[in-house]
């Protein structure tokens, strides 16, 4: 199953007015579980944003693409978990054959220049940032909000990137302005915290 399974709607980006603040939460969702809806609304309410892009990827170069389930199935299941209006799910990086989230980020600010973003992710990501393509890149295009996942609350204090970058570290009580801030600028958000992964999910899935 190619993209061009997926809706239209699906294959854009979703519409911002200028001075919005949107928060991009990209990740393989395979499958999406109650464990990213859990990050999306803590991200939503603590950085105080107008829209979050739960943004489906074609494929994460890091990753096994055998295990990957077709890209529609991928978006038609965390669109039934996107329950708030607020959140916008969106597999526009398959429209723009983009695979890395440097040459992702640098899209969308190059098409939305009168827009506030910032890229969120779980901490259990953070560990290894550096591994990821230009990641120096990332931290330096647009502001970031690592969210508490279980077992990687302390990788924002061992992580390369938290290392590299600790100067530029925001306390977490001002979250709420981080969309305004100037790159490079980051925070770690904590809060409730779920179990779920969603490796666990496909092996249970195997052994049923």
């Amino acid at each position: 199953m190619t993209s061009s399974s997926v809706s239209s709607r699906h294959l854009r980006m979703p519409h911002v007015e200028p001075g919005m603040a949107v928060g991009l939460f990209g990740g393989s969702f395979n499958p999406p579980h109650a464990g990213h809806a859990l990050v999306a609304e803590i991200a939503l309410r603590r950085l105080n944003l107008h829209q979050l892009w739960w943004m489906v990827t074609p494929g994460n170069p890091l990753k096994n693409a055998g295990d990957l389930a077709p890209l529609a199935d991928r978006v038609a299941a965390s669109q039934a978990m996107a329950e708030d209006p607020r959140i916008k799910v969106t597999a526009f990086e398959a429209t723009h054959n983009v695979r890395f989230t440097a040459d992702t980020l640098a899209l969308v600010r190059a098409r939305n220049p009168d827009v506030r973003f910032v890229w969120i992710m779980g901490a259990d990501s953070l560990r290894d940032f550096h591994r990821w393509q230009r990641w120096r890149e990332i931290v330096r295009l647009m502001p970031i909000a690592v969210i508490d996942r279980p077992g990687a609350t302390l990788s924002y204090l061992s992580s390369r990137m938290a290392r590299t970058f600790d100067h530029a570290r925001v306390d977490e009580a001002n979250a709420p302005i981080l969309a305004r801030m100037a790159p490079p600028a980051w925070t770690f958000i904590h809060g409730p915290r779920s179990s779920l992964s969603s490796t666990q999910l496909r092996n249970v899935a195997r052994t049923d």
